[in-house]
């Protein structure tokens, strides 16, 4: 008859415990069963839950723009801006601005220099937080701004720039319709005179993408934009104005006006 096997539980290291077997020669053997709590029941590891917070971000890409100081030419531009290409290359993405002539440089232009690659950063990404409970309502998250509308410093920005201002004071006209005018007044050209006309004899030359006169610009005027006739923006708006009230619309306009 074997031997009756007795053990005594210690209040020995936590996760340990042992059972009693006995052995062929009747001997008691205390086995360890390594984190037990319960008959044949692994005890699972604590897990501790630590909120993170991401920042991500977004690439994107920026003008990089430089204003015309008194004195400097396109070459002492290029060459300060590392301009792949030199002025001829400069003169090319700003001949709009500049004119037919690339060694007549008006002081206060902004001209397109190049590019640059930012890092924007996005909305924190944050771990959810605890379930509200049912009884509680959540709150609603209050609605983000609206991110300011940004132009392009071309023709096709100034024109967009435009309409978005003769839209909120009620002038009528449209993209295609500025656009056919402009390519005909001045070529694109915002700087551009005309010094030969009747009206430049009169001493009021007409100035601008859609070439008006100061009379002209100053009484049709749109308030919000720039008081100077060579302002893009403020050149075609007021333009636009002026076409509204004598043709309808500039869409209407396909000769001198």
């Amino acid at each position: 008859m074997s031997a009756r096997g007795k053990h005594r539980r210690s209040k020995a290291r936590p996760f340990v415990r042992g059972f009693v077997a006995v052995g062929t020669g009747g001997a008691a053997l205390v086995l360890p069963i390594m984190g037990a709590t319960g008959a044949g029941a692994a005890q699972p590891a604590q897990v501790t839950q630590v909120a993170q917070e991401t920042q991500a971000t977004v690439p994107q890409v920026q003008l990089v723009t430089h204003k015309v100081a008194s004195g400097e030419t396109l070459s002492k531009i290029a060459k300060k801006h590392s301009v792949s290409g030199g002025w001829k290359k400069l003169y090319k993405a700003n001949s709009a601005v500049i004119g037919t002539d690339p060694t007549r440089l008006r002081p206060g232009l902004t001209l397109t220099v190049g590019t640059k690659t930012v890092q924007t950063p996005a909305n924190e990404v944050k771990a959810a937080p605890a379930a509200t409970p049912a009884a509680e309502p959540a709150a609603t998250p209050a609605a983000e701004p609206a991110a300011e509308k940004t132009y392009t410093n071309d023709l096709d920005g100034w024109i967009k720039e435009a309409l978005d201002i003769m839209a909120q004071n009620g002038i009528p006209g449209s993209y295609d319709g500025i656009h056919r005018n402009v390519m005909r007044e001045s070529s694109g050209n915002p700087q551009a005179t005309n010094n030969w006309d009747s009206n430049a004899v009169a001493g009021t030359p007409s100035k601008g993408l859609l070439q008006t006169i100061d009379p002209t610009f100053q009484a049709y005027h749109v308030p919000g934009t720039s008081m100077d006739p060579f302002d893009p923006v403020a050149n075609i708006a007021a333009a636009c104005n002026y076409a509204a009230d004598k043709y309808g619309s500039i869409d209407n306009v396909n000769g001198a006006y």
